[in-house]
């Protein structure tokens, strides 16, 4: 009869096995992952800066009954030189602030360069943007401040590539600049792994390119002059009403383009997700942004000096 299986000689049970060893290796190194930390400086520029863009997104909305906002079309141009500033100084208090060494300031030249090189692969073309993917599951890894300060940073690359310089761009840049930054901000960064993170970041990076285009929407549509009276802005109008029109305006005019953005994320993060998110984690790890540095004092020689000399 032959005997049952038990534990291997010498009392010592068997190893597990290669691939379970080396994703148990893996999820104890994903652990010690720390995203850039965000400095006070930083979080308060990103904060004002924040709120500042959603008044700029939001002022139609926010203005008073009967007011004459339509007529103001002309000064998007100033609102371009008035929050363009603005979003420099994240750039900069951020690099500045402790929180952004060199190694993380290489780190971010390196994604915003492949999120510009990747958003002239749709040109726009049924809102194919695979940019999209990149800056959440980067946001996710690196964390919040890094991951508004990317996003901004590859929108601004990216319409320096495709000609998309106008009054337009820094409302593209804060919108990028939340998306990113939101993905930061998820739960679970280090613990969650496998398909449950997986399902996470697809279904935020889904939802954040509709909004994107919600928001970039709320920021064109009272300037869009010939258009019906159900769906045109109208300074008279009740909040409630204007509502109304400008979820009309969306679904009639750029549904089409937001929902294939949102399903070509979602579909990017399943199937890149697992060695981006492998491959940014490792090199966050490495470069260790968040460890301080340290500088040993020289050993003593056999004669108390650092070189053995005696010192003389």
């Amino acid at each position: 009869m032959t005997a049952a299986p038990g534990p291997a000689a010498g009392g010592r049970a068997a190893a597990p096995p290669a691939p379970l060893a080396a994703r148990a290796a893996r999820t104890r190194l994903d652990a010690q992952v720390r995203p850039v930390r965000l400095g006070v400086r930083s979080a308060a520029v990103l904060a004002l800066v924040s709120a500042v863009g959603a008044a700029a997104f939001c002022w139609p909305l926010l203005a008073a009954h009967g007011s004459a906002v339509a007529a103001h079309s002309a000064d998007a141009p100033w609102l371009f030189t008035a929050l363009l500033p603005l979003l420099v100084a994240v750039v900069i208090a951020t690099i500045a602030d402790t929180g952004m060494d060199a190694k993380a300031v290489a780190m971010l030249g390196m994604l915003a360069a492949a999120g510009a090189a990747l958003r002239p692969l749709g040109a726009g073309t049924a809102g194919i943007e695979p940019m999209f993917f990149l800056m959440v599951l980067s946001g996710r890894v690196l964390g919040p401040g890094f991951g508004f300060t990317l996003g901004s940073l590859t929108m601004f690359a990216s319409a320096l590539l495709t000609g998309g310089v106008g009054p337009w761009l820094p409302y593209q840049m804060l919108a990028m600049g939340w998306v990113a930054m939101g993905a930061g901000l998820l739960p679970g960064a280090h613990r969650l792994r496998g398909r449950a993170e997986l399902a996470l970041l697809a279904g935020y990076g889904a939802v954040s390119a509709v909004a994107y285009g919600t928001v970039m929407n709320l920021q064109g549509w009272p300037y869009i002059a010939g258009l019906a009276s159900d769906i045109s802005y109208d300074p008279h109008a009740s909040l409630g009403t204007n509502l109304a029109r400008f979820a009309t305006y969306c679904l009639t005019t750029s549904l089409g383009w937001d929902l294939p953005r949102a399903a070509l994320t979602a579909v990017l993060s399943f199937a890149l997700g697992p060695p981006v998110l492998r491959a940014l984690r490792r090199a966050t790890r490495r470069a260790a942004f968040t460890a301080a540095a340290s500088f040993d004092p020289p050993a003593a020689g056999p004669s108390g000096g650092p070189d053995g000399s005696g010192g003389s």
